[in-house]
């Protein structure tokens, strides 16, 4: 069994493997590549990849095939959403990290089973991979950091939240240029946690619409609570049963 715990990224990210027989290199292997994608794609890192791309010092040519694919999701994301989920808003540096941080935890989750586990759970700052469950998966109350407004019940797949509780209005509407503040959170169920995290940001952008709109996705279950504080959820979200 491996457990660890590492602020990468601005968070802390855990991990915990219950098979026995996976080696700690595995778990070495997990950091520092999400070390590595720090350094390459973070926008507050002035040497990153996508700094220099957003400088102009690379061409789209030169950009390694993890930043296309990246810019290629957020680029989908911002279609699907009516440029509500937008990574170039005007006035502001490229800020891929709403699809970054999901994708490289997703990788982080295909090493780990390509390494032969098939029990763990990988959560980054409150977002989950997980695999051979149930897990227990508790989303944090939008307005009391002391408790949870659901608990859910992950096997295989991955849940993200994207809230306003954390760094505030963080999260702006593309086509405004405003905060996004018709949701107060807005926890997304998928089967990969690339989907979950990206879903989850640009559904939150888009307001009480995007509920609707993700819950259209093949795959996505979703919890939301609005700014009226009524809750929405979709019939599948897979909610715990009550503890004993």
């Amino acid at each position: 069994m491996l457990h660890r715990v590492e602020h990468v990224m601005g968070f802390p990210v855990s991990l915990r493997v219950d098979d026995d027989g996976v080696p700690e290199s595995v778990a070495d292997a997990v950091f520092a590549w999400l070390r590595e994608v720090d350094a390459r794609f973070s926008p507050f890192k002035e040497d990153s990849e996508v700094s220099r791309y957003d400088r102009g010092e690379l061409s789209t040519a030169e950009l390694s095939a993890d930043l296309h694919e990246i810019l290629a999701l957020c680029e989908h994301y911002r279609q699907a959403t009516g440029g509500a989920f937008d990574v170039r808003l005007p006035g502001r540096r490229l800020d891929p990290c709403a699809v970054v941080k999901g994708w490289s935890v997703q990788r982080a989750a295909d090493l780990l089973a390509s390494a032969g586990a098939t029990r763990f759970v990988l959560n980054a700052g409150g977002d989950v991979v997980a695999a051979g469950g149930p897990w227990r998966v508790g989303v944090r109350h939008p307005e009391h950091a002391d408790k949870l407004c659901t608990v859910l019940s992950l096997t295989d797949g991955a849940v993200a939240t994207s809230a306003r509780y954390e760094r505030g209005d963080h999260i702006l509407d593309g086509r405004t240029g405003r905060p996004a503040t018709g949701l107060l959170s807005l926890t997304v169920v998928a089967p990969t946690l690339t989907e979950a995290d990206s879903v989850a940001t640009a559904a939150f952008a888009m307001g009480p619409e995007g509920v609707d709109w993700a819950a259209s996705l093949p795959g996505c279950e979703v919890f939301a609570v609005d700014a009226g504080r009524g809750v929405l959820r979709t019939p599948g979200f897979p909610a715990a049963p009550a503890a004993a």
